[in-house]
């Protein structure tokens, strides 16, 4: 007698390899073993998805920005609906672990726009494990998390656009190897994000050598995808060539006019980089329009000193004009070295709510509604709404999305903003729009090869000791869909949209989608990598 049996499904297992139909048994928490189909064998609980349907380990989310929301709504339907079993947090360089009550302040101001800014969360911890440890009170899907560069700047440095000393750096390096020996599997960078983006690269050397020790990995958005993507995507190879430490390029793209058709470019220097013994990775979402803040268009100049120092420079004219020619004639290092496309930017959320009318338009659809000029209304809305408003930003290329997906260290990351009346609808249809658009519809990829990219992938990156494949003794994270069904429904129109063709998602060996409706169960936990046994669990 087990406690589940998954009966006559089609098994792919997570490793790339052909389907096999069987039946999968679970107890306490772990595939305990597959067997023939039909087998006859007794549980407390049978799962009969139905003629046809795949089991396929849980996905995992490379790239999240779930950091509060799973503790605000740790039913986290959003993610769970799409089969998402594992997220990576503390991405982009600005998260909430470690910190202190001075950086906290600007932290939780500065990505509103990201993850809300909750007034009645309780914010008690300061440390790598006290977050995860507050994760680990009740949460859907597992999550592993990365100590954020920023955050680690802002810590040692401050908010201030200038070098770091060398007893800052240290000081730096010390709260990372406290954060990677509590757990977390790595580092990550916003190398367009303030203050992370005013580290020169032997400031991220010296932190790299510290995540190569604990055998974690680095993951910096990097200081382009632009004018200058390739001049950063090498800046990033040569910190793993030099610094031995292992290299994931988050959400890795080739945006706006410039790099029209230049992904197999980017691809060639990756290629070339591995070749020579680099250990590189990278994760995409399957759309073209990014999503992130308004603030960020801004130079980096601009937000030294924090939140309410940029919002001062506003009010200054000969600032303001200066700004204004940054991302109107020069090009915003914010905005990748580019000028500014504002017919490009949409807004997708606002915490005023004396704002809530402008959310679906672009810039240019609000400047002629008002009478205004697009620059004047960038900073009308980061003034009022304190620089919380989310964009979209419509700048992608399919040949380049394409490209990219199909190489062979390629892995699914949603990217995903929740916060906003309208956000990306990654945030609700990124892996089955893998499935149902790139895999049935397109054919750009075989299903066996796609569940590969974002299962097994993925959690030997993460050094998942025992999940991400569909194997006795593993996890049961695990999700149950109609290869011929699957579709993301969510829109830019109507974001917020459970997909269709996934019938049960189980976390831990516990159904968290069962039919497809929520069951509430809160089986995840925070996954943390042992530094002696450089395995994470």
């Amino acid at each position: 007698m087990t406690d589940l049996v998954i009966r006559d499904v089609d098994v792919v297992d997570g490793t790339g390899s052909p389907r096999y139909r069987a039946d999968v048994l679970v107890d306490a928490g772990r595939i305990a073993e597959i067997v023939a189909p039909r087998s006859g064998v007794e549980a407390t609980k049978t799962i009969e998805p139905g003629p046809g349907t795949v089991l396929a380990p849980g996905f995992v989310d490379m790239h999240a920005h779930s950091d509060l929301r799973l503790l605000t709504d740790p039913g986290h339907f959003a993610k769970i609906s799409q089969g998402v079993t594992t997220e990576v947090l503390g991405q982009d360089g600005i998260a909430y672990a470690p910190i202190d009550d001075r950086a906290l302040d600007v932290i939780r101001r500065q990505i509103a726009g990201w993850n809300g800014n909750p007034a009645d969360l309780d914010f008690s911890w300061r440390t790598v494990a006290g977050y995860l440890d507050r994760l680990d009170r009740g949460i859907t899907p597992n999550a592993a998390y990365l100590v954020p560069q920023g955050t680690l700047r802002l810590l040692a440095v401050g908010a201030d656009k200038r070098p770091a000393t060398p007893r800052e750096i240290q000081h730096m390096q010390e709260l990372l190897a406290q954060g990677l020996t509590e757990g977390a599997v790595g580092m990550s960078s916003g190398l367009t994000y303030t203050p992370g983006m005013y580290a020169d690269t032997g400031e991220l050397a010296a932190l790299c050598e510290v995540v190569a020790d604990f055998g974690g990995f680095y993951a910096p958005h990097t200081r382009s995808y632009g004018a200058g993507a390739l001049e950063a995507y090498a800046e990033m190879i040569e910190l793993a060539r030099t610094t031995g430490c292992a290299l994931h390029l988050t959400h890795a793209t080739m945006n706006f006019g410039v790099n029209r058709g230049r992904a197999p470019e980017f691809l060639a220097i990756v290629d070339e980089a591995i070749e020579s013994g680099c250990d590189i990775t990278l994760d995409t979402y399957p759309y073209l329009p990014g999503a992130t803040t308004l603030s960020a268009l801004l130079p980096s100049w601009a937000m030294s000193g924090g939140p309410d120092a940029a919002l001062e420079r506003f009010e200054d004219p000969a600032l303001r004009e200066r700004i204004a020619k940054d991302v109107n004639v020069h090009g915003s290092d914010g905005c990748h070295g580019v000028t500014v496309e504002w017919e490009t930017i949409q807004l997708s959320g606002v915490a005023n709510p004396e704002l809530d009318s402008y959310v679906g338009k672009t810039v240019v659809e609000i400047a002629a509604e008002r009478a205004l000029s697009p620059v004047d209304v960038f900073f009308d809305l980061l003034r009022r709404d304190k620089l919380a408003t989310t964009i979209l930003q419509h700048v992608g290329h399919e040949e380049n999305v394409r490209a990219i997906m199909l190489h062979p260290k390629h892995m699914g990351g949603s990217d995903a903003i929740l916060v906003g009346e309208r956000p990306h609808p990654r945030a609700w249809g990124t892996f089955p729009r893998y499935l149902g658009h790139y895999v049935r519809d397109v054919g750009l990829l075989g299903l066996e090869d796609c569940i590969n990219h974002l299962t097994g992938r993925p959690a030997e990156r993460l050094r998942l000791h025992d999940r991400g494949l569909i194997r006795p003794g593993y996890a049961a994270d695990l999700v149950a869909f109609d290869p011929e069904t699957i579709t993301d429904t969510a829109t830019f129109d109507n974001p917020k949209q459970q997909a269709r063709g996934i019938s049960h998602v189980l976390v831990n060996g516990v159904c968290a989608i069962e039919n497809g409706a929520p069951t509430g169960n809160l089986a995840g936990r925070a996954l943390r990598m042992n530094p002696s046994t450089k395995e994470t669990r």
